[in-house]
């Protein structure tokens, strides 16, 4: 409801989410954005999450179908996918949103499936999607992915993004009138068209679907007990996790001061505030407890200008002339279609400067680059340091939005002394482009220390403190949209410094600040670890919450954290334009136990900050199905949560099946000394297998075990069922 309610602000009538692609391989660089490995808890996240935004009188668009579960090549890559396992992992969430809460859009990706492109995939789109699961939505292509007229419309695209220059308008038309396309099936894509706009309330003499917003939502309030309730502790020795109170602590890392709380792309957002790591130890710890260190950066490589830079961006005309002005929150210039300062068109504007000051924080050499393509202009205190052409350093459509910035200017600069920046780009939009986008960046990176000292300075902080928290990060050039990882390790030198802290201190306390999995080299050398994801404006005010015991951690683990070299499922690069899905229905957790291999950290792990006993586990079976229930109590000192975790396995009749899926979840909550009772239905869909020689859903009897835990290596209830 906040996203609705957000959207409405901005008159926004459709959000371009959720995305429920599965995280194949651990080195897919958009995960951030995506849910999880395992395709039923992705289908449950993502029905909760179309499910509230429409209820808000907001439609959402649940992408990417199917099979964008990498960024190599992505325009033009043949994923291989084994039909079984594209039932069964791949084509799972779309199908179980659709049935549970009834998107108003899905969006077709860039990829092939098995030798056609998805923005004209007959099949999937109008056979299975339209026609089996009875989706009434409006089909809309990923960004330029629609390639041909007749070939999209007649395999169920609605929409081709973006407008207004694309393969339908007059070209459709054509095809209609030379006979290519049938003019019913023409008529039904703007049916749904229609539809959607009637839904969002935007159709004249349609009602919307829904007619009274929900009552306003405190979105600071709600956005930080959203990130504390996701943070996962997977690691907490000697309860040094929630902090002592009065004790001292040394807050290191560059993650720390400079949050990272979202993932690069086309997912970028601007929010009116971030609270920082340090902002929120600072106002929740008492005076005098709280000391900081920088200790080591995870940037090694120019970021878009953000701490001490004040700017604006200044558009002018040809002559010259000042047309238009808009604050610019960072260094980034990101504007789409008519999103244009008022009172400027494409057709006036001539040059965007982005202008202002910059504070330092630190003296030194200071780096400046840029961001984009194109004529710039470049200068720092008054002097011009690059006045010329910036061309990509490969091609491709999206080079602009996310290749690398690249250094043009360094100034020596004192701590605390104002200077003036200025970058000025010449707007130069081909009229081939489908669609207008200017985007550019001013780009900045501070004085480089001697990496050693920044982690002695660190040590020596931590030495002296009762805790050390160290706070780890990835960088937008280690995850975002447009490429895959190419290992799984921590930028930087951030690994010594863990090593280094926690040999000093050894009540060390690691925060990892990742949107996916990253190996943790020195897990077993720290107290606790606290995964934190990337956790929006408001994740350093959460992070005190859980870190002082206000609140207990409330995640659990959505995928499998473990090295790259023990990870089954690894591939990403195709070769010959084709990525064959080799490993079928063996993704995730499942490939892990088939492989025999032991994970850093087991799908479902999460601790809170007291104990629980699973004393029972009862099953009924009834005319709708099977219930689980299981009977779970609080053993520690203070109220907590768990998630009770549901898994169904089969006796070993089953060819090529994992050893167990997950097949329901439930949380409760209980006081010391309590119990509680989950409830867990199962659905049918757990006990059948894709038989792809009779295209359908085969039922399979037999021997099942039913276990409960705490995760898919912690199971400590169990109990046999026949079906």
């Amino acid at each position: 409801m906040l996203l609705a309610q957000e959207a409405r602000r901005k008159g926004v009538h459709v959000l371009l989410a959720p995305t429920v692609n599965l995280h194949r391989s651990p080195l897919g660089g958009r995960h951030f954005e995506c849910y999880s490995e395992d395709p039923y808890l992705t289908g449950a996240i993502g029905s909760g999450y179309v499910s509230g935004v429409q209820s808000g009188g907001v439609g959402t668009t649940v992408k990417h179908f199917v099979a964008n579960d990498a960024e190599t090549d992505r325009f033009t890559v043949n994923n291989l996918v084994p039909e079984r396992a594209l039932r069964e992992l791949y084509l799972a969430p779309f199908e179980t949103i659709v049935e549970n809460a009834r998107p108003w859009g899905v969006m077709t990706a860039y990829n092939t499936v098995n030798g056609t492109t998805m923005t004209e995939h007959h099949h999937l789109v109008n056979e299975v999607l339209r026609g089996e699961w009875g989706f009434d939505g409006v089909n809309v292509s990923d960004w330029m992915a629609a390639r041909d007229t007749v070939a999209a419309v007649n395999g169920g695209l609605d929409v081709a993004m973006p407008g207004p220059r694309t393969v339908y308008g007059p070209a459709l038309a054509q095809a209609v009138r030379d006979g290519r396309v049938a003019e019913a099936t023409v008529d039904a894509a703007v049916r749904r068209v229609l539809r959607l706009a009637a839904r969002a309330g935007v159709l004249d003499g349609a009602e919307p679907a829904v007619t009274e917003p929900p009552a306003p939502v405190d979105g600071e309030a709600l956005a930080r007990e959203i990130a504390r309730r996701s943070f996962v502790l997977v690691r907490n020795e000697r309860a040094a996790l929630p902090l002592r109170p009065g004790g001292t602590v040394a807050l290191i890392g560059a993650a720390a001061r400079d949050a990272r709380v979202l993932g690069g792309g086309s997912a970028t957002v601007f929010p009116a505030r971030i609270v920082s790591p340090l902002d929120g130890l600072t106002a929740a710890l008492p005076e005098g407890t709280l000391g900081y260190a920088v200790g080591a950066d995870p940037a090694t490589e120019l970021a878009v200008a953000d701490q001490g830079f004040t700017l604006r961006a200044v558009c002018r005309d040809a002559a010259g002339e000042v047309i238009g002005t808009r604050s610019a929150p960072g260094g980034l210039i990101q504007w789409t279609g008519t999103d244009l300062p008022d009172g400027v068109t494409h057709d006036s504007l001539h040059s965007i400067e982005l202008t202002g000051t910059f504070t330092p924080r630190e003296s030194g050499p200071h780096t400046f680059g840029i961001k984009g393509t194109g004529g710039f202009t470049l200068a720092v205190g008054g002097t011009t340091y690059y006045d010329d052409d910036q061309r990509p350093e490969k091609e491709g459509p999206f080079e602009t939005l996310f290749g690398a910035p690249v250094p043009r200017a360094e100034a020596e600069l004192t701590a605390g002394e104002p200077v003036e920046v200025s970058l000025t780009h010449v707007v130069r939009l081909p009229e081939s482009l489908p669609m207008k986008v200017i985007a550019f960046a001013l780009a900045h990176c501070g004085p480089r220390r001697d990496a050693d000292e920044l982690i002695a300075e660190a040590v020596e902080a931590a030495r002296g403190a009762d805790t050390a928290v160290v706070m780890l990060a990835t960088t937008d050039r280690v995850e975002s949209e447009g490429f895959d990882r190419v290992d799984l390790r921590l930028p930087g030198r951030q690994d010594d410094l863990v090593r280094a802290v926690a040999a000093a201190n050894p009540n060390t306390v690691v925060v990892v600040n990742s949107g996916s999995p990253v190996e943790l080299p020195w897990r077993n050398e720290a107290a606790a670890v606290l995964l934190t994801w990337f956790p929006g404006q408001e994740g350093g005010a959460a992070l005190a919450d859980v870190l002082t015991g206000a609140h207990e951690p409330g995640g659990r683990l959505p995928t499998t954290w473990g090295s790259l070299a023990d990870a089954p499922v690894t591939r990403v690069v195709p070769a010959d334009g084709e990525l064959p899905y080799d490993e079928g229905v063996f993704i995730g957790h499942g490939a892990w136990e088939k492989a025999g291999r032991t994970p850093s950290y087991p799908f479902g792990h999460g601790l809170g900050y007291t104990g629980w006993a699973y004393e029972s586990l009862e099953l009924s079976v009834g005319a709708d199905g099977i219930t689980v229930r299981v009977r779970v109590r609080n053993t520690g000192e203070r109220a907590g949560r768990e998630v009770v975790q549901v898994y169904v396995g089969p006796d070993g009749s089953v060819p090529e099946r994992p050893a167990r899926r997950l097949a329901g979840f439930a949380s409760v909550e209980a006081g010391p000394g309590e119990s509680a009772e989950a409830t867990v239905e199962l659905a049918r869909r757990v006990f059948e297998v894709w038989d792809a020689p009779a295209k359908a859903w085969a039922f399979v009897k037999g021997s099942y075990e039913i276990t409960a835990g705490r995760s898919i290596a912690d199971r400590r209830l169990t109990a046999p069922i026949n079906v």
